[in-house]
């Protein structure tokens, strides 16, 4: 596994580095409405890369300006990110035709879209083909969102009044998850959640006075145990960025692939029978020395992979 992104480990305010993706679409009804055609809505999800925040945005369409609509909505609420990453839109060919004209957008990014990302100084960064294991953090994301919009919904029609109260409710409990515990004691059942980065407590916590400033003396014994909590907090607050580096089970080491290799294309979309055949035409290092992405060259020409979509053949040793 390579390190994680510069994004994921640096201090930074929520929502700065930004991961989005869409899901859907989800079928919504006029109020009063019992039959009829129903309308289709879909929801964007930002995740931020340091806190694991999540924000939920709602669109009526996929085309360009309902997009922008969606970024000015979370610009105001969240505030204006610095880069924004999201998966290749590769990684659909071959899907129906309601998947390739979701991320239709994302193929290029209309003129429109792009001078609005511009004039914010917002970059954008996609990942590389057929790699949506690239973007692990929001897919999870998007697998817990519909985990509980199917068990809270199921199969009714919703307005969108309700809609988007059941989306808002469980962004509110995807941002009170927990992330690694406040302390070390036994006895202590308390965790840091995004919500503290966000609102300074839990999402589901009731307001309590900000205690870190006022003298023991005039303290309870029950206000110097909270005041602890808020100190101990605040501290693994700083402690978890730095921390997330440490994933021992990760850093098992292989040869890097080689130029000039004769490799074997995954694709789900061959017909029986066919094999898609390449050659390394270059190699990608990242900052450790270690090769995750590739250019092939194949018959129709020269495409960037990513090393788990290719199977390097053995090497004819006569």
């Amino acid at each position: 596994m390579a390190s994680l992104p510069r994004e994921r480990v640096t201090v930074s305010s929520p929502f700065t580095n930004t991961g989005i993706d869409l899901c859907g679409p989800f079928y919504i009804k006029y109020k009063k409405q019992r039959k009829g055609i129903f309308n289709k809505v879909y929801v964007a999800i930002f995740v931020c890369f340091s806190i694991r925040a999540v924000h939920l945005e709602i669109l009526t369409d996929l085309t360009s300006d309902a997009l922008i609509a969606t970024f000015k909505r979370f610009f105001a609420r969240r505030g204006i990110c610095a880069t924004i990453f999201s998966d290749n839109a590769t990684n659909f060919v071959g899907a129906n035709s309601e998947l390739r004209k979701f991320y239709q957008p994302f193929i290029k990014l209309p003129d429109n879209l792009a001078s609005y990302l511009v004039s914010h100084s917002i970059s954008w960064k996609f990942l590389p083909p057929r790699s949506p294991n690239f973007g692990g953090l929001w897919e999870a994301v998007v697998k817990s969102f519909k985990h509980h919009l199917k068990r809270t919904v199921g199969n009714l029609k919703l307005t969108i009044e309700e809609f988007l109260t059941v989306v808002n409710q469980i962004e509110g409990v995807l941002n009170s998850r927990p992330l690694i515990p406040l302390s070390s004691d036994p006895n202590d059942f308390s965790t840091l959640t995004p919500g503290h980065f966000l609102i300074g407590r839990p999402i589901s916590s009731i307001p309590e006075p900000q205690l870190v400033n006022v003298p023991n003396n005039r303290l309870s014994s029950w206000q110097k145990v909270q005041k602890v909590n808020q100190i101990i907090w605040q501290k693994w607050s700083r402690d978890y960025l730095n921390n997330l580096q440490q994933r021992g089970k990760w850093k098992f080491q292989k040869n890097n692939i080689e130029k000039g290799s004769l490799v074997l294309l995954k694709d789900d979309n061959l017909p029986i029978c066919s094999w898609s055949m390449g050659r390394i035409h270059e190699v990608i290092p990242g900052k450790d020395g270690k090769v995750r992405v590739v250019l092939v060259k194949t018959a129709n020409g020269i495409f960037k992979r990513s090393i788990s979509n290719v199977c390097l053949l053995p090497v004819n040793t006569t």
